[in-house]
Formats: structure tokens, sequence, C-alpha cells
């Protein structure tokens, strides 16, 4: 096949005008032509007026290497690389010892699912519910302000990025296409078949939770065991290699391959690796809070007259302002027609995420507004972060009433410094619900000094940013991981524990989802040669 790049359509362009485009580019009758597939279809929206669709379409032609022969040198048109993943191994006959994967967030699921089809037979655990169970107990935070702290949006089948806006794409450097694989994945377990081919792929919660739930039957099926209400209570390490995991129940798993994918709010985790040594250092994060639009505003923003268009879906945005402080304020985790949502894994404390469903048709677009902060911030103690996290979500649950409500402030109120008292065109998503005042005290002074800064910047590239009712919730604590589990770059093993594969987000080696599956694909690589070559039978 050949990989045509560049194709550039209206966005309301007939069926065969794709066709046409192909011929014309290769300067082929459509005799020629056996077949096309569209890899990749993104828009262009950098001219409002004249918004286009761009294509990537792979084809298959009749005279496919005279036809290369003549367009050689033509940088739109190559030839189209192999993306199908290859297993690097796969289990011996009479395999004793199980490895273990501690976690099931993407990147645990993936880890779980690659040593199934290796033949490795995975023993799964999670400290939470199973995925439909846990959407119950994080409703209940929702509609009773009542938490379950080992079932939440951080604990349970799925991970963090269950109850997120379920974005599926990732900057990491993909050389394998470890991304095809995972996408792949996810369609076979019933996602759209669409997330293969446009250029923001996104699912939303209600279909991840089916997604999830049929990607532990294939595991399942293939030898993998799930044990859920499992949390790990302690590690053996021997002679510098992981022995065992003991359990919250007082069962001791041995092994002495243990992928190692707890997410980014495991902090009790985090405390017991490093009182057993494996070697934890601090890392930058960032912190902030909510704000949320009417999602029309952005749309216009971005798309001007093709605003509402059923092609282009709900817009979004990505804004970045480096403040007179030094500080670097940017958004994150967009959900563009989504909710904010309350996030806390720890009772007494108040955090905020973003999500949307599949369709983000809710009135509102929401955003993380974060500032980026450093171990020179939270210094000492490399799990000093997590007490920093901790010190300003403790303070945003008090100063929103000490019942789960967030504090909130309406923007033009926290450029001008005064307390909000009531609601305007913007009524905030966050349930239970929003505690209006000052935001002042949530976070340090000089994250508030560079947000106040940033937010009239950003006036400037989307109108209407800094409107005076748009609401500004707090706090975004769990950006990202606070700590890294620093590994080996290529045995990807604990520089200090072998046998031990920090992995995804919460040993600070991915964000978001697509780059913490790659990551269970790599850690399950490499941890499977690893037994291999350690002749384990």
């Amino acid at each position: 096949m050949l990989r045509l790049t560049d194709i550039s359509l209206p966005l309301d362009h007939p069926e065969s005008a794709l066709q046409d485009a192909i011929l014309a580019r290769l300067g082929i009758g459509a005799e020629e032509l056996d077949s096309f597939t569209v890899f990749r279809r993104a828009y262009d929206a950098r001219k409002k007026s004249a918004i286009v669709f761009v294509y990537t379409i792979d084809v298959v032609l009749q005279n496919e290497p005279a036809i290369a022969r003549r367009l050689q040198g033509n940088r739109q048109v190559a030839a189209t690389p192999d993306m199908r993943y290859q297993f690097v191994a796969h289990a011996p006959a009479g395999l004793r010892e199980r490895p273990i994967v501690i976690g099931t967030g993407p990147c645990g699921l993936f880890a779980g699912l690659l040593l199934a089809q290796m033949g490795f037979n995975p023993i799964i655990l999670e400290r939470g519910k199973s995925v439909r169970e846990r959407t119950k107990d994080t409703f209940g935070l929702w509609r009773q302000r009542k938490l379950e702290p080992e079932s939440n949006v951080q604990f349970g089948e799925g991970g963090a990025g269950t109850f997120s806006d379920g974005k599926l794409w990732s900057q990491v450097k993909d050389p394998k296409h470890y991304g095809r694989k995972v996408l792949e994945e996810f369609v076979k377990a019933d996602a759209p078949e669409e997330i293969l081919y446009v250029s923001k792929p996104h699912i939303g919660t209600f279909r991840l939770v089916k997604m999830v739930e049929l990607m532990r039957a294939d595991i399942i099926a293939l030898g993998g065991e799930f044990r859920f209400q499992t949390k790990v209570a302690d590690v053996h390490i021997e002679a510098g290699r992981i022995s065992a995991v003991v359990l919250d129940n007082g069962e001791t798993l041995h092994s002495k391959h243990v992928v190692l994918a707890i997410g980014h709010s495991a902090r009790d985790t985090f405390e017991m690796l490093h009182a057993r040594g494996v070697y934890v250092e601090a890392k930058p994060f960032s912190l902030g809070f909510r704000i949320e639009h009417p999602q029309s505003l952005i749309d216009v923003a971005r798309f001007g007259k093709f605003a509402g268009h059923k092609a282009l879906g709900a817009a979004d945005y990505k804004l970045v302002h480096h403040a007179a402080n030094g500080r670097s304020v940017y958004s994150f985790c967009m959900c563009p027609g989504g909710t904010v949502v309350a996030a806390t894994s720890e009772p007494g404390r108040v955090v905020t995420n973003g999500m949307s469903q599949y369709s983000r048709n809710e009135r509102n677009a929401n955003s993380g507004i974060v500032v980026g902060i450093t171990p020179a911030d939270y210094p000492g103690h490399p799990l000093a972060g997590i007490a920093f996290q901790r010190m300003w979500e403790s303070r945003a649950y008090e100063v929103g009433g000490g019942t789960y409500d967030a504090p909130g402030q309406l923007v033009g109120d926290f450029i001008a410094d005064r307390a909000s008292t009531e609601f305007g065109a913007v009524m905030p998503s966050y349930k239970p619900g929003v505690t209006l005042g000052s935001l002042n005290t949530v976070l340090p002074d000089y994250a508030i000094d560079a947000i106040r800064e940033a937010l009239p910047a950003f006036e400037k590239q989307i109108r209407g940013f800094a409107m005076h009712d748009a609401v500004l919730t707090g706090v975004e604590t769990r950006t990202s991981s606070p700590i890294r589990i620093k590994r080996h770059e290529h045995s990807l093993q604990s520089i200090n524990t072998r046998g031990l594969y920090p992995a995804g987000e919460g040993a600070g080696y991915a964000g978001g989802i697509m780059s913490a599956a790659i990551d269970g694909i790599r850690v399950a690589e490499a941890l499977a040669l690893s037994m291999l070559e350690d002749g384990v039978n």
C-alpha cells in the first residue's frame, strides 16, 4: 500500500470528492485504484472562514511499483508502514510462576492483556471494585456526599481515566506503533471504529465502562485472574529483588515479576514502597482550578461560522501563559461539552477533575487552569509532594463548607480580587455543589497571582475566556503523580529492586489513557522477556 498525506477537502464535501482527490494526487484513472481506507482525518481551523478536513489515506493500486517510482521524491506519497503488532515472547509450557499486575487502570489493564495474550496467565490485583460497582459508589459521592475511600474516581477497575473525557491520543514517541494496538483492542472491546482514524479520538465514561468489562472478560478467557477489593499492603524484597506481595487480607502471593501500575493517587502504597527501600524521588506536577464556560462560546471562538457543525462536534482548546513571576499557567485535560466532577479519594478533602461523555453535549466546556510547580516548592522528603497536595485539598474542603462542596468564584471577581456572591450566566456542573466566595486561600499565592495574570492573556486567544460569569472551581491537584519510581531505561525495572516494573501515571511515566496504555504494553514485553531469560518454568 501507499500512504497519501495532506489531502484537504471542505467540511461538506461529497463522498466522491475523496476518491477524486486521490486520483488527482496520484495522476491515475479510477480503474487503477483497487481500494482505499482513511488512516487519519483531522480538521484545520486556522482559518475560521474556511475550515477544511485534512486526510491521510492508504491506497491499494493495480500497478503500485510503477506508480511509486513515478512519484518518488513526492513527500506526500510514501509506502504505508507495517503497523501490525508483533508479540515479543510466548510463555513456555508448564509455566509455574505467574506475573502479578497491581492496578487496573489503562496501564495495568494493557499490561495484563499483553501478558495474557502471550500466555503468562497474570494475576491482576485491584484495591477498588469492578467498574460497574465502582461507578455506583462514585455517584454516591456526587449525589449523596458519601465517599468510599477504596471505590471512587481514583480507585477501581478502569482507573482515573474512566471518569474523564476518554481522550485517546498522546504526544509520546511511538516508533513501534503501540498506540495502534491500543486502539485496535479498544475497537475489539466495542469502541466506535472512528477512533482508528479521527485525529483526536475520545470515548467518554459510559462507553469506557462496557469496554473495560469486555477487556476483563478477554483476559480471563486467556488465563488471567482478577482480584478486586484486594490491596497490596506490603512487599517482600530479598537481596534487592522483589519476591512476593502481601495482601491486606494477610495472604502472600509469591512472584519475582511484578508490574506496579497503581495510579497517581495510591499515596499509601507510595509510602509503603518508600519504607521498604524502593527508590522513589519527587517530581514536578501542577495544581490549579477548573474553569467552565458555555460550550457555545468556545465553539464560536474556535470555529466561527462553522460553530455547531455536526462534523466538527464540540470545540476544544489548548492554552499556555508564562507569568511575570516565572510560573507557567496552562490548560489541562480540556473537556468539551462535559462536567466538573468530585475526584477525591480521601475523607475531608476536595479534588476536582473533568469528564465528558462520548456525545460531548453538555452545556458547559471545562478545563483545568493549572500552574507548574517543582520539588523546590515542597523540598525535603521524596514524598513531600503528597503532603503538599493534601494541604490544599484539605483547605478546599474547609473553604467549601466541609461537606464536599467545592469552593468557587466567578472569573470576573477572581480577576478583580473580590469575593463572589451569586452565579451569573454560567451554572457550575460540579456535584455535590459549589460554595461561592474567594479562592485566594485555596492555592499558594504564586499560583493565584499567575492564574490571575493568565486569564486576561487567554482572553486574547479565545474571545470571552475571561468573561465575568465564567466559573472557577477548586482545587485541581491530581494532574500527575507527585513522585517517580525510577526505573532502568531498557529493562524497565526499578533501579534498585529487580523484578519490580514501575509503570504508568503513578510511577511517573505516563499522562493520560493512551500514554499509560502504551507504557503497559512496554512493561509487559520487558517482563515477559525477563521471565524467559530467567528460565522461569
